[in-house]
């Protein structure tokens, strides 16, 4: 424009130029590096930490062993999905679920898969449900099912039932509404609390069932050591043998595992190799009385003075030994420390609907103090529907369960259970000595451990165990299956007490019969036997000889579903 000056294109441009080129503030510059510095400094320290912490609790040689374990399974792994292999694996899983969809899924019932357009009579559904009651099963009834269930008998079940009829529509979340209700549940957790001597301020709740109570004491630790210590990558350490629950609530929960093994002759979890691996992260030990595998009581003492001594929680399940392991010293067994008189045990998790006899769907999870209970509790106070709380996971609860458990342990009382705990434990000891003393039965299995309560777990010295299990479900059993190591448990309950002595017998026959297979196959000189067999041999033999068991995942995702499909 007229009368305004204006700076020539080139030389603006050279001025831009110069503008561009000119130092940074160095005051910027070393705030930058320096923050560059901290951050690479912390991951440095982050890893360091870990990896020292590895090399504490598994040594350099267990790191080396954990590590090539890792490498192995991850290519084994990426050879699994390599086209060829793949199409291959799926053929094999999909038989194995055709299989298995044979034995769930009848083929020859009519299916209700819509409402039908009128309802029912009541006599037309009492039909239906009884003839849904005797379809083709295992005979728990006779005692042929190891665990399972644990008392069975007419009379308690007659009594559940009219308790669960009483307060069908009762939900404990409306304690205004059922009274009674809570007024059950509040007097069957204070009865477990004084059968595990709890101190006075102790407190718990009811769940519904061992792996929720497992799992509200995970989370319970986990929210103690983020309050009071700020973890925020939380770690806990357990026994291999411990139930998978604990796996569970680590991956549901985000705490890292540690597992530790539990080495022969004893099979009690090692706690010096649980010493080794405590470190800043970690927010609870834990310990089995007894364990679900092999029914052996951990060294609950030795756990309990190295939780003191870190100032950790320590964390009895008790599930399977419920209403045994707090009377085995009334009924003049063998015992070992256990409960909250052990002062490092801070929590404990026992299931009524095991051994207490109560309707399936109960158990409880029981605390030395109230404090550490409110930290397995949820309140939500600014919610639109009004202020929520709730003790657990589950907001609505069926009361009519907490009834039947009620009306259990009040029918059975002291008395019954001490005589319960002479059966079985006796049922138990009797059918151990047998497999010891049996000339075909000692030459052949072996005990793993000692087992204290209702569980002897046995491995084959010479023949296949799973082609055993295979044998037994033959002639009608329905035993348990283990593996790490290789292994078959039974778990004495009432109905199992009447006819140990079959069990024993179809034992003895079962294992003479592997071992004229064996005979003659040496005879026949067919050296070692192909991988034919059995669902035991099938599902555990392969399992335990593949490094990945991602072929095992599909066959057990696969089995969840056909459990819903009708």
């Amino acid at each position: 424009m007229p009368g305004t000056s204006r700076m020539p294109i080139s030389l603006r441009e050279s001025f831009n130029s110069v503008k561009k080129a000119r130092p940074r503030n160095p005051l910027a510059v070393l705030n930058l590096d320096l923050l560059r510095q901290i951050v690479f400094f912390l991951f440095v320290l982050r890893w360091t930490r870990r990896v020292l912490w590895k090399l504490k609790g598994r040594g350099l040689l267990g790191t080396i062993v954990e590590l090539y374990t890792d490498v192995r399974r991850v290519l084994y792994g990426y050879f699994l999905r390599a086209p060829g292999v793949r199409s291959r694996v799926r053929k094999q899983v999909d038989e194995a679920l055709g299989k298995m969809q044979t034995k769930l899924v009848p083929a020859n019932t009519t299916r209700y898969l819509t409402l039908p357009k009128e309802g029912w009579t009541d006599d037309a559904v009492r039909k239906e449900l009884e003839t849904l009651a005797n379809m083709d099963h295992t005979r728990w009834e006779d005692g042929y099912v190891s665990g399972a269930v644990y008392h069975g008998e007419d009379e308690l079940l007659k009594l559940q039932t009219e308790a669960y009829g009483k307060f069908t529509v009762a939900n404990p979340i409306h304690p205004d509404v059922f009274p009674g209700v809570r007024k059950m549940e509040a007097e069957v957790v204070a009865m477990v609390l004084n059968l595990y001597n709890a101190p006075q301020g102790a407190a718990g709740v009811s769940t519904s069932g061992g792996t929720e109570s497992i799992l509200m004491a995970c989370l319970s630790a986990r929210q103690k050591a983020y309050v009071e210590r700020g973890v925020t990558e939380p770690e806990m350490i357990l026994p291999e043998t411990a139930h998978t629950a604990f796996r569970k609530a680590g991956e549901y929960f985000n705490i890292k595992i540690h597992l530790v093994s539990c080495p022969a002759p004893t099979y009690q979890v090692d706690v010096r190799r649980v010493s080794r691996l405590i470190n800043s992260n970690t927010i609870l030990l834990v310990g089995s009385a007894p364990n679900f595998p092999h029914g052996i009581i951990d060294d609950i003492s030795a756990l309990s003075k190295l939780a003191l001594k870190r100032r950790l929680p320590l964390h009895v399940d008790c599930c399977l030994g419920s209403f045994l392991v707090p009377f085995l010293e009334k009924a003049g067994f063998e015992t070992e420390p256990f409960d909250f008189r052990v002062k490092g045990v801070t929590s404990i998790s026992c299931d009524t609907h095991k051994y207490g006899f109560a309707p399936k769907g109960n158990s409880t999870v029981l605390y030395r103090t109230a404090e550490l209970r409110t930290y397995q509790y949820f309140v939500d106070p600014s919610w639109s529907g009004g202020v929520y709380a709730s003790p657990g996971i589950a907001g609505s609860r069926p009361g009519a369960l907490i009834a039947g458990c009620w009306a259990s342990m009040m029918s059975v009382g002291e008395a019954g259970y001490v005589d319960s705990c002479e059966q079985i434990v006796g049922a138990t000891k009797k059918l151990a000595d047998r497999i010891r003393d049996s000339p075909t039965l000692a030459a052949e299995l072996e005990i793993l451990g000692r087992p204290l309560v209702s569980v002897v777990a046995f491995r084959a010295r010479n023949l296949d165990v799973y082609d055993i299990a295979d044998g037994m479900s033959a002639k009608g059993w329905h035993l348990n299956a283990l593996q790490n190591p290789p292994a078959i448990h039974v778990a004495i309950t009432r109905p199992l007490v009447k006819v140990w002595e079959r069990l024993a017998a179809d034992l003895e026959a079962v294992v003479e019969a592997e071992r004229e297979k064996e005979r003659v196959r040496a005879v026949e000189g067919k050296g070692a036997k192909g991988p034919a067999g059995g669902d035991a041999a099938a599902l555990y033999g392969v399992a335990g000889s593949l490094p990945n068991k991602a072929v095992v995942v599909d066959l057990a995702t696969g089995f969840l579903d056909l459990l819903y499909k009708a």
